[in-house]
């Protein structure tokens, strides 16, 4: 009786442990399992925000280099435009100073003005000059011009006006103008493509 008490004991001891090894490798095996799976979820996670911050990282490197590419050419463009300019100025800039300061010159072209103008027997026209050179210009005006304002020629003398003069009829519509700064205009954008395209031609 005792010995099947005791063999009893022992088989149920033996499945129980049996069992129990069963219930803890199957424990064991689940927790790997999970562990495998969170491992590879982590790694997952891991490769897409590297390969998120690979792109961003490309992104940020196209968009400096167009950036600096772009400074560059704005700089090149800025750096043309100005010795473009500055050729332009040099060589226009003289040349209209030494003509308008040439009053006979003025005077002449004047002439020409109010030739041109009156033969259509029109003398209803306005002559505007420089205030500063008012002494001067009003003795030649009125010694050059004098039967021309009997005819109703007129002159008047203008501080805005730095050299040259401007022209038009006495009601003020309009003005054709004849000053240093309009042909200085006028030239400077006619001569600074072609200056560029000599200089910069590619």
């Amino acid at each position: 009786m005792q010995s099947k008490l005791q063999e009893l004991t022992d088989k149920l001891y033996s499945e129980g442990v049996q069992k129990a090894n069963q219930e803890a490798e199957l424990i064991i095996d689940k927790a790997r399992q999970e562990a495998e799976k969170i491992v590879n979820e982590a790694k997952q996670k891991a490769d897409k925000q590297l390969e998120e911050a690979d792109k961003q990282a490309a992104e940020t490197q196209r968009n400096v280099e167009a950036e600096i590419k772009l400074a560059s050419q704005q700089a090149i463009a800025t750096l043309r435009q100005k010795i473009g300019n500055s050729l332009t100025v040099s060589v226009v800039e003289p040349t209209l100073k030494e003509v308008f300061t040439d009053k006979k010159y003025i005077q002449g072209l004047i002439s020409k003005v109010v030739e041109g103008w009156s033969k259509t027997g029109n003398f209803d026209m306005n002559i505007v000059l420089p205030e500063a050179d008012k002494a001067e210009m009003d003795k030649m005006v009125k010694s050059s011009f004098a039967s021309e304002i009997n005819k109703g020629l007129s002159f008047e003398f203008d501080a805005t006006i730095k050299s040259g003069f401007k022209v038009g009829p006495k009601d003020g519509s309009y003005k054709i103008s004849f000053t240093e700064a309009d042909f200085g205009n006028f030239f400077k954008s006619f001569l600074r493509p072609k200056t560029n395209q000599l200089l910069f031609e590619e």
